[in-house]
């Protein structure tokens, strides 16, 4: 059996991108340090590359990365670092959490790495726990809501009110589904409020969970005549939220009766599970439930009386809190409250019936919510595609392919594009988003299917209107983008122009190059003053540079090579010192192209965890690889040892000396 040395759990409520994402980070971290690591993935469809219990126990540390319950007891005992998704979409995150994992077994190499604000392990806070229940449930319960949702909004093809017999439009075969829809829809809150309870007290929590919800569905009967309360009666529900205080109760109540009955002998325990548990649990909690449903219908008609007075402000007050709230984090905590409000709201909206108010304003409101989680991943297709030549190949690769991910409502392939650059990236997406919902509400919009995007136009009221919204917040966005991503390009370019006649009086003052192979380095190809706000940026104005000196034929395919080999490993050293090598067939001649930045370029992952000062990048013919590539790269690595050899290099400001002195090693 396989031993690794980091296992690890990633899982995101919808279960989509977040936690493949985070996978692909932590492999990725975990190559870098040279550490075998597996990941166990919590997604929609199940769980996936499921660890066994003798790689948890070989493991040297855990990493749990989740806003759902991944069964983290059993990973009792060993060292473990525990945060949300979110904390892992990154390669320098991923490789954060893996450092204090084993910083956290007291490996000193490896704390020695680690933040000092992450060199003890953090116990995980309250918040977090309760999102992660809170998501736990969310994330079964959203599959009942699309599955219902878009199942009634078929329906409506063949009439709105063509499941009536009544009606001139019936159809038998849309009454059947939307009777399924309609019952899907209507487990969406005991689902919810169950997922809740066994996020906390685990499976013995499901039973008062699902009965909580189902209160919390229809309220306290009460007899209409005598005003008394009577199993007989009607009842006003208190949905949604009602189905979030049952699950947390339920959740509770059981942890709260393992107490109570830990002192019973254990060969009782199987009383326990199926006779004890469930009996007081679903009484207690059946009970409170009962009892707060005054008070609970009450803060529920004031949530929906409150969202209906800020569309009374305008659809601008109403479409800016939506789009703002569905592109801050897109897909995290913040988007996640917008659509599953959205989602209550149209589960009102389609019992309430066709033509009345609350169908109008609660399916106006998913049209406005789904058009704002659309508009992000569009606004980078845009980009990359306007403005190609200031993408990398492989943002450019995924922008094209976030195409498809934002026409069928899946709003986290953005997520990448806004990491790289939080400012300003991040208000031009939130900036497209509240267009799009804005003008979807200003062109009175309805959509009855709470997913699916572009899938569901087919039954989307004003569909053309819709599309038009989308576009627009997607076309403002891009542009914007596009500026951004020029303005950034030009700045990294702006020393080229300079660099000849700069650099050009320096050379004279020193020996004319002769033409032998140990003048590899150029004076021209030295850039001393250069400032980068990341690695991808200092990398991106090497291979433009290439290209301008003749060295290669295609700036995307060496950025690209560039990136292929930091995927393999970093390429970051010591002591400020980085060697990029990049092999293509758009590089026409081996060449060395040196840059400083005096202040450090941070993100770049190091063996000190020191920001680099000097990248010294390597562009090799593809023909040429495993030849000159290793022969250079070799003797590089060599006079990186040297500490005269780093002094002068990191100390000279002059072109020409950094270019004769790297020359003279690679003799």
């Amino acid at each position: 059996m396989a031993k690794f040395d980091i296992i690890a759990a990633t899982g995101c409520p919808t279960g989509i991108a977040h936690t493949f994402m985070a996978k692909e980070a932590l492999e990725k971290a975990a190559a870098e340090r040279g550490l075998t690591i597996k990941v166990e993935t919590h997604g929609q469809v199940g769980v996936e590359n499921e660890l066994t219990k003798s790689e948890i126990a070989g493991a040297k540390a855990v990493v749990v990365a989740a806003d759902k319950d991944v069964q983290a007891e059993r990973f009792a005992g060993k060292p473990m670092v525990s945060v949300g998704v979110s904390k892992a979409l990154s390669v320098e995150a991923a490789g954060k959490l893996i450092d204090r994992a084993l910083a956290a077994k007291g490996d000193s190499t490896v704390a020695a790495a680690a933040d000092v604000e992450d060199e003890v392990e953090e116990k995980e806070s309250i918040g977090h726990v309760i999102y992660k229940h809170l998501m736990n449930g969310v994330s079964h319960m959203l599959v009942f809501v699309v599955a219902g949702g878009v199942l009634t909004a078929v329906s409506f093809l063949w009439g709105i009110t063509s499941f009536d017999s009544t009606a001139s439009d019936y159809n038998s075969f849309a009454a059947m589904l939307k009777i399924i829809g309609g019952i899907a829809m209507n487990l969406m809150v005991p689902v919810l409020s169950a997922y809740i309870a066994e996020s906390i007290g685990k499976r013995p929590a499901l039973v008062p969970g699902f009965v909580a919800g189902m209160i919390a569905i229809q309220g306290l009967p009460v007899n209409a005549d005598t005003g008394m309360i009577d199993a007989g009666g009607a009842g006003v529900g208190f949905g949604f939220l009602g189905g979030i205080v049952g699950g947390f109760l339920a959740g509770y109540v059981i942890l709260l009766l393992e107490k109570v009955f830990a002192g019973l002998p254990k060969n009782l325990d199987g009383l326990k599970a199926i006779f004890l548990y469930p009996l007081f649990s679903t009484a207690i909690v059946g009970l409170v439930m009962l009892g707060i449903s005054g008070p609970m219908a009450a803060i529920n008609t004031a949530m929906m009386d409150f969202l209906k007075g800020l569309s009374a402000s305008g659809a601008v007050v109403l479409g800016l809190a939506i789009g703002c709230m569905c592109a801050f984090d897109m897909g995290g905590p913040v988007n996640k409250a917008a659509y599953v409000t959205g989602t209550a709201m149209l589960t009102e909206a389609l019992a309430a019936g066709v033509g009345t108010d609350t169908y109008n304003f609660g399916t106006n409101f998913m049209a406005a919510v789904s058009a704002a989680c659309i508009v992000p991943p569009l606004i980078t297709t845009f980009a990359v595609v306007v403005g190609k030549k200031y993408f990398s190949q492989e943002d450019h690769d995924a922008g094209v392919v976030n195409l498809i991910l934002g026409c069928t409502h899946i709003t986290e392939g953005a997520i990448p594009f806004m990491t790289k650059n939080i400012w300003p990236v991040m208000p031009i997406m939130m900036l497209g988003s509240s267009i799009a919902s804005i003008l979807t509400i200003m062109f009175n919009v309805h959509d009855p299917a709470p997913h699916g995007g572009f899938l569901v136009l087919p039954v989307v009221e004003n569909g053309p209107l819709w599309v038009l919204a989308i576009l627009i917040g997607a076309v403002v966005g891009g542009i914007l983008f596009v500026a951004f991503k020029k303005y950034d390009f030009e700045k990294n370019q702006k020393a080229a122009p300079a660099a000849k006649p700069v650099e050009a009086p320096k050379a004279a003052a020193v020996e004319a190059p002769k033409a032998e192979a140990s003048d590899f380095v150029k004076v021209e190809n030295v850039f001393v003053a250069e400032d980068f706000a990341s690695r991808d940026e200092a990398l991106s104005f090497v291979s433009n540079q290439a290209v301008k000196a003749g060295i290669a034929s295609d700036a995307d395919a060496v950025m690209n090579a560039f990136l292929a080999r930091e995927a393999e490993g970093t390429t970051g050293m010591m002591e400020g010192f980085a060697i990029p090598h990049a092999k293509s067939d758009a590089i026409t001649e081996a060449a060395v192209i040196v840059v400083k930045d005096e202040s450090g370029v941070t993100g770049w992952d190091t063996m000190d965890g020191a920001p680099v000062n000097v990248a010294i990048a390597l562009l090799i013919p593809g023909a040429q690889a495993g030849t000159t590539h290793l022969k250079i790269l070799s003797k590089v690595a060599e006079a990186l040892m040297d500490e005269d050899f780093r002094a002068t290099v990191k100390g000279s400001t002059d072109a020409a000396e950094i270019a004769k002195t790297i020359n003279a090693r690679l003799v």
